[in-house]
């Protein structure tokens, strides 16, 4: 795989092909949002060919900042992809707000308890029948690594990909974290910021599609999407992410809540 030179000119997301997908509610947002994120950041994308050129699949980016989604999505656009997240089904019964995530083509989940893994199915053949791509962070949340390596994962972007049937594809991205602090809602947009990308190909599931998943599976399936998130952040931080990963559990943190 390439690897980002740290010291080459920054220069911006390239644009790929024309969008064929459904996603004029989207365009009308990104049109004069797009140029003002530009303002503040410009992100260098290394294997940005990888990202499926057509057809639905499920994108797992690691996860530090409470400004990602706009990165990710901001890096999906450009590449002729339009955006598309997983998010709770209560957010869909919101007056208007609900008629606008369904515009934008958002998927509907509805989650028991605090899982992120409930009713996957669904979700599934939502995303074959738009055949768009989907982000899902495989972390649930804010990575709560102190040094923002990303952490223990959950199952649900595997079970999404392995209901849906269509490609896992990872993804990693590294100076964000200068734009807007972990659990922090303020911008910092001078000077100007670069956040350098990376998309992995697709984490090979064939041992675990047209079988029953129990949890061994589901576990072993997860933990490869995570070594494969992982190692991209390795090759744009340039050093090791930690043996084991960081466990909220073990280290007597819930999954909600700031953790500095």
């Amino acid at each position: 795989m390439s690897t980002a030179d740290p010291d080459a000119p920054v220069v911006p997301v390239p644009a790929r092909r024309r969008r064929k997908e459904k996603g004029a509610f989207f365009r009308v947002l990104a049109t004069p949002a797009a140029p003002l994120f530009d303002l503040m950041a410009r992100i260098d994308v290394v294997d940005g060919d990888k990202l499926p050129a057509e057809g639905a699949f499920v994108l797992t980016p690691n996860h530090y900042t409470n400004i990602d989604p706009v990165v990710v999505g901001r890096v999906m656009w450009s590449l002729g992809r339009v955006p598309r997240f997983l998010a709770k089904a209560s957010l869909f019964r919101v007056p208007v707000f609900g008629r606008m995530m369904h515009a934008m083509g958002h998927i509907p989940v509805e989650r028991a308890g605090r899982t992120h893994d409930h009713d996957p199915l669904a979700a599934g053949r939502l995303l074959v029948a738009r055949g768009g791509g989907v982000i899902v962070y495989p972390e649930g949340t804010l990575t709560r690594d102190p040094d923002l390596w990303p952490m223990k994962g959950k199952s649900g972007a595997v079970r999404l990909a392995l209901a849906a049937g269509v490609p896992l594809v990872p993804m990693a991205h590294w100076g964000s974290q200068h734009l807007m602090g972990r659990y922090s809602s303020r911008l910092h947009a001078f000077p100007r910021k670069r956040i350098t990308v990376v998309i992995g190909d697709p984490v090979d599931l064939s041992a675990f599609r047209d079988r029953p998943l129990d949890q061994a599976s589901v576990t072993a399936a997860t933990a490869l999407v995570m070594d494969a998130v992982t190692e991209l952040v390795e090759q744009l931080r340039g050093e090791k992410a930690p043996v084991e990963r960081w466990n909220p559990t073990k280290n007597h943190q819930k999954e909600t809540g700031r953790f500095e």
